[in-house]
């Protein structure tokens, strides 16, 4: 994270200590998506409670028709 980056990206998490690993996916969004990346971003936790990161971050890969290798996606 850059400390001059938007603030909800750049404030502290409160509940939490921010973790990293060491593979990263980065995407664009589109002003018109901003608020319904927020809302996700919101609800995230509750989210993965039933479905895996992983399972959500194959299936976005494979709708945007992103082709990728297991082998190096995951730590």
């Amino acid at each position: 994270m850059r400390a001059e980056g938007p603030p909800h990206l750049t404030a502290p998490c409160p509940n939490r200590s921010p973790t990293w690993q060491r593979g990263y996916g980065a995407f664009s969004v589109g002003p018109s998506d901003l608020n319904a990346l927020l809302h996700y971003i919101d609800n995230q936790e509750e989210h993965h409670k039933t479905r895996t990161f992983q399972d959500e971050y194959r299936a976005f890969l494979t709708k945007y028709g992103i082709e990728y290798d297991e082998r190096y996606v995951w730590d």
